[in-house]
């Protein structure tokens, strides 16, 4: 114990001098596997024990997997191995760039495998020391077919993937089968979590025997970021879709404009950033999203713009005036914003120039120009307050000569159509690039009720969010209407809520803090049953927690997002029929991984827990 102590001394002291490949400081601790659970044991004990990290991916029947699959069964066989010792063949049956797509996929496997070393870096990390052991020869084949696709995800897509893992000698082959790209995108993904880093042979340690059969119980497993009341850069997007690959959401939607700001530089209409965006370096450039969409598609996600409208609509639009077009919105940055809308800064379309809709169509076709394809559109289309219109003076004029009553329900039907007309011009947008008119998104809001919905919205052209409470009544009766519904309910999934409030004192609005035992526990079908009696498994889609920025930016979009994140995409990957407590050992190694990958996730519990496996528990 001394000469320990003394050892321990000398490399405290002397640690400046010495590479960190030199010394490994042994651990007096070990693990051993018993009851599904990592146990922590004196060194001197059995001399089976295992690494922690070892231990933690070969414990239990899925292992440290990330969400949980369908079918997996993982063994506790392993081998030491470099990420650099990595062969693959690729057999793509696929059309499009799904090919493309694999090999970019590959490169991106391999990449993370880098990141499981502590001291990563720009691509790469030492894992080469003054030797070069015999036991880490050990190579990685990757065997992968895609038997069809087209590289392009949509609701419709096959995500579904057969993974085998097993060795022969000094070769572990990981065979995977996937119907489309997406599908093998995962299975990498959860081949990646196979591995770890071997924290005394500056190695990575590899599962050699492994079977996974997985496909998502849900088809839209979405995070939505809002852009607008705060700008959220580019570097911090790449980051999100880091770790939506990692837990296997799909889709990013993109809330790019509200009445704060209208950060989206457009080349045919530039006085929408111009007059919108809080500084130049605040705007994102078509470059910039053509380039987001491709980083999320090579990991399995698709964008989803939203443009606001026809509340939500301020700022970015108080150009008309001097371009001869009059007033495109009404009651932009009106006060006391309490009369005019939910938030400051209010603002609203303006119904009765026409002007409005040669300029949305504008949008619409330069959405078409920057986003490669746009498989579904949302609209927003909530909070709209009819003070707003009914006591501006160009709106009431133009009720009034086009024989309309200035009531509340007909507010509620120009509301209506101004709807049907915005999807028309984003049809347009899409027949002039020779793609099918996307599916519509909206929000759940007066339009969706009081049978409006049945006459101004398709139930085969819109999918409603309910971002309401999960038992709203209003998602009974949609469903019983046919319409195919996202649930974002506020009360579970709304990343922003438990801070203290940004206008006056208190707490804001959606308070408490929805923590990630409550995001796990939201389950969109069990919802649907206890509201209905049937899980009406077609007609739900899926889930998506938002996050908006009132009081989030770069700085703190990581720790809000995540891993809380994780939590939403187990439940809508796996949707399992248990509870989070038995997936809480699995999340606390998973956020390991985000910090891996350069998430600053937030900590769920102290380091000790994840070494002391539950010990944490009430």
């Amino acid at each position: 114990m001394k000469v320990y102590a003394l050892f321990l001394t000398f490399l405290v002291c002397f640690r400046p001098t010495f590479s960190s490949n030199f010394f490994q400081l042994p651990s007096p601790w070990g693990w051993a596997c018993e009851e599904d659970k990592c146990v922590k044991k004196s060194a001197g004990g059995p001399t089976s024990l295992l690494t922690l990290n070892t231990c933690k991916i070969t414990c239990g029947p899925a292992g440290a997997l990330w969400p949980l699959p369908t079918m997996a069964i993982v063994g506790n066989e392993v081998a030491n191995f470099l990420p650099t010792n990595l062969t693959h063949s690729l057999t793509c049956g696929a059309g499009g760039d799904s090919c493309q797509l694999l090999q970019e996929a590959v490169t991106i496997f391999q990449d993370n495998l880098h990141r499981y070393h502590p001291n990563y870096k720009n691509g790469s990390a030492p894992w080469v020391g003054p030797w070069d052991p015999p036991t880490l020869r050990h190579k990685l084949h990757l065997d992968v077919t895609i038997q069809g696709g087209d590289g392009i995800l949509t609701l419709d897509t096959d995500e579904s993937y057969e993974l085998a893992v097993s060795r022969v000698e000094s070769v572990t082959t990981a065979v995977i089968i996937a119907p489309t790209f997406f599908g093998a995108r995962h299975a990498l993904e959860t081949l990646s979590q196979l591995a770890e880093y071997h924290e005394t042979t500056n190695s990575l340690v590899l599962v050699t025997n492994a079977t996974v059969s997985d496909a998502p119980a849900f088809k839209y497993r979405g995070l939505l970021v809002d852009t607008s009341r705060n700008f959220i850069s580019v570097g911090v997007l790449e980051r999100t879709l880091e770790g939506m690959a990692s837990t296997k959401l799909n889709t990013l939607h993109l809330h790019l404009t509200d009445t704060h700001s209208w950060p989206l530089y457009l080349p045919g209409l530039p006085n929408m950033a111009y007059y919108g965006a809080y500084s130049p370096s605040n705007i994102y450039t078509p470059q910039d999203m053509r380039h987001l969409q491709h980083y999320a598609r090579v990991r399995g996600i698709r964008l989803v713009p939203e443009i606001d409208g026809p509340a939500h609509v301020g700022n970015g639009w108080q150009w008309g005036p001097k371009e001869g077009l009059g007033n495109l919105a009404v009651c932009v940055n009106q006060e006391p914003w309490q009369e005019f809308c939910v938030e400051p800064p209010c603002g609203q379309f303006n119904l009765a120039n026409p002007n409005m809709y040669t300029v949305l169509r504008k949008i619409y076709f330069e959405i078409y120009d920057i986003f490669n394809s746009v498989d579904i559109f949302h609209y927003g289309g909530d909070e709209v307050n009819l003070n707003c219109w009914n006591t501006t003076d160009e709106i009431v004029e133009w009720m009034t000569a086009n024989n309309h009553s200035l009531t509340d329900d007909a507010y509620y039907e120009q509301w209506g159509i101004f709807q049907e007309k915005a999807r028309l011009l984003m049809a347009d947008a899409a027949i002039s690039k020779r793609m099918k008119e996307p599916t519509g998104m909206i929000w759940t809001s007066h339009l969706t009720e009081m049978g409006r919905e049945l006459r101004y919205l398709n139930q085969s052209k819109y999918i409603i969010q309910i971002w309401s409470t999960g038992d709203d009544p209003v998602i009974t009766k949609l469903l019983q209407e046919g319409y195919k519904l996202v649930f974002s309910n506020h009360d579970a999934w709304y990343l922003d809520c438990g801070a203290g409030a940004w206008v006056g004192e208190g707490n804001n609005w959606c308070s408490p803090y929805k923590g990630w035992q409550a995001v796990y526990n939201n389950n969109p079908h069990r919802l649907a049953l206890e509201l209905t009696g049937n899980e009406y498994k077609d007609a739900i889609l899926g889930g998506e927690a938002a996050l908006w920025t009132e009081q989030a930016d770069d700085a703190t979009v990581d720790a809000k997002l995540w891993p809380r994140g994780a939590a939403l995409g187990e439940r809508l990957w796996s949707n399992p029929s248990t509870s989070w407590s038995l997936a809480e050992l699995r999340l606390i190694h998973h956020r390991q991984r985000l910090m891996n990958r350069g998430i600053m996730a937030d900590r769920i519990q102290p380091q000790w827990c994840h070494q002391n496996e539950r010990l944490c528990y009430l």
